[in-house]
C-alpha cells in the first residue's frame, strides 16, 4: 500500500490534479549579490523568468519551479543573503500570478528555510530541498539535512501545506559519509521525516539516472516519485513508465544548455512526445 507524506494526501494530485507530472525549472539570471551578477536591471531578470516560465506552461507542462541557478558558486545556508529570497519572492509571484500554475521554490544550496520563505511569501505550493535528511559533501563543502529546523519553521509560518519534494541521494556530491546504509534506508529516512515527494537524480546537471536505480529509489519511497535530471525526449517515456513525474530543463533549452533560455519549440516537441 502506498505511504503518503506528512500532508496525508497524495501531493502530485493535490498540487497539479494528475499523478503523472511535468514540471520545468526556471532557471533565474545571477541575482543581486551573487558573484556573477553584473549590474543588470532587476526587472529583465524577473521578465526572463517569466518568459521562461511561460514557455514552459503555454505548451502543457504542469508547473515550474524557479531556482536560483545562475547564482554560482552556491552558497551554504547560512550564508545566503535575504536579498536572494527577497528577488526570487518577486519573480515566483508574478509568474504564479500571470500563468496561473503551480510553482515550487528550490533555493541553491540547500536553503530549505529561505525557499519556504519565498514559497510563503510568493503562494508557491512546494519546495526542492537537495538534502533534507542526513549530509553529504557536496560542490559547496559539508551539507547537513534541513529537515528539523525547516519543518518548525514552516509550523512558525503557519505554513503546512507548502509540500516537500526532497532528493534521496542527489546529484553533486559524494555520500561516504553514509556509505554503509542503503540507499534505500536513506530514501525512507526521506519519508519517516516527512517529505512529500522524493526526487531521483544522476550524478550531475543534465546526468540520466539508470532506471534500475530510479526503480529501486521509487519502490523504496512509497511516495510520490520524480526524476529530476537528465531528463530528454529520448528517455522520458521510459522513465515515467518507472516514476509519477520528471523535472525538467537542460533538453529544453535553446541548444540543449542550460543556462540559455527555454525553446519553446523544445518544450512543444518533447510534450507532444509524452505518453501520459
Amino acid at each position: 500500500m502506498t505511504q503518503l507524506g506528512q500532508s496525508g494526501a497524495d501531493a502530485l494530485v493535490e498540487l497539479f490534479g494528475r499523478t503523472k507530472v511535468v514540471i520545468g525549472v526556471v532557471h533565474l539570471a545571477p541575482l543581486p549579490g551573487s558573484p556573477r551578477f553584473d549590474g543588470e536591471a532587476v526587472e529583465a531578470i524577473y521578465q526572463r523568468g517569466l518568459d521562461d516560465a511561460r514557455s514552459y506552461l503555454d505548451a502543457g507542462c504542469d508547473g515550474v519551479i524557479v531556482e536560483n541557478h545562475g547564482d554560482i558558486p552556491f552558497a551554504k545556508p547560512d550564508d545566503i543573503g535575504p536579498e536572494t529570497a527577497a528577488y526570487m519572492a518577486v519573480v515566483s509571484d508574478r509568474i504564479r500570478r500571470e500563468l496561473g500554475k503551480p510553482v515550487g521554490i528550490n533555493v541553491l544550496a540547500n536553503a530549505a528555510i529561505p525557499a519556504l520563505a519565498i514559497a510563503s511569501a510568493a503562494g508557491a505550493g512546494f519546495i526542492r530541498v537537495n538534502q533534507w535528511a542526513n549530509a553529504y559533501v557536496a560542490n559547496e563543502g559539508f551539507v547537513e539535512g534541513e529537515s528539523g529546523r525547516a519543518a518548525r519553521y514552516r509550523a512558525k509560518l503557519r505554513a503546512n501545506g507548502i509540500r516537500v519534494f526532497a532528493d534521496a541521494h542527489v546529484k553533486h556530491g559524494a555520500h561516504a559519509i553514509v556509505a554503509d546504509r542503503p540507499v534505500e534506508e536513506l530514501v525512507k529516512d526521506l519519508v519517516f521525516f516527512d517529505a512529500d515527494a522524493i526526487i531521483a537524480t544522476g550524478q550531475r546537471t543534465g546526468h540520466a539516472a539508470d532506471l534500475s536505480y530510479i526503480r529501486m529509489i521509487k519502490e523504496a519511497a512509497g511516495l510520490p516519485t520524480l526524476v529530476g535530471s537528465g531528463v530528454t525526449p529520448d528517455n522520458a517515456n521510459d522513465i515515467l513508465g518507472i516514476v509519477d513525474g520528471v523535472i525538467i530543463a537542460s533538453a529544453l533549452k535553446h541548444d540543449g544548455v542550460w543556462w540559455n533560455q527555454v525553446d519553446p519549440a523544445r518544450v512543444k516537441t518533447f510534450m507532444a512526445g509524452l505518453r501520459r
